[in-house]
């Protein structure tokens, strides 16, 4: 993920004056190839977007705590560490950040990804809510608190793409 250039430098609906480069945070679930697929889309339709993201390798994820400031026997501080450091990023990111998109995968709890969602909604970010339709009830919540929820990626890329550049997707 390209994390410092601008995925496209494209002009939205013919202009010639340069646009703005938009940031989108891309958080939670790590195991399935949503990002890329938003990436692609994004990339196929032009748009000035930079994409950024958490550290999605797990166990770099779960680690850098104890491999950077020291071992801890106890689970739990383990743990600790580990989510502060990782804080440093996310909540830098997060607000750096025009759009906050969260996704909710089918497998795992992301309890992160609910704390990013509210984090994000606490500081007034746009936020797009990614998740299938069975978890519908479960994160009622935080779909109200979304300006839209998608479940699929491409909805994501179109979302953007019609925020950027007032393009609707082909009927």
């Amino acid at each position: 993920m390209n994390e410092t250039q601008p995925i496209s430098t494209a002009q939205p609906l013919g202009q010639s004056a340069p646009v703005r480069t938009w940031r989108v945070y891309l958080s939670g679930e790590i195991h399935t190839d949503w990002r890329e697929r938003i990436e692609t889309a994004i990339k196929a339709a032009g748009l000035p977007v930079i994409l950024t993201a958490p550290v999605t390798d797990h166990a770099s994820s779960d680690d850098c705590g104890v491999r950077i400031l020291g071992g801890e026997p106890n689970k739990f501080w383990h743990d600790h560490k580990g989510a502060k450091v990782n804080a440093v990023r996310t909540r830098t990111l997060i607000g750096e950040a025009d759009v906050v998109v969260v996704r909710f995968g089918e497998k795992y709890k992301q309890w992160n990804a609910a704390f990013d969602a509210g984090y994000a909604s606490a500081l007034g970010k746009p936020l797009i809510v990614l998740h299938p339709p069975e978890h519908a009830h479960a994160l009622k919540e935080v779909d109200a608190a979304a300006l839209a929820v998608a479940e699929e990626p491409e909805q994501v890329a179109q979302i953007l793409d019609y925020a950027i550049t007032g393009r609707l997707p082909a009927a």
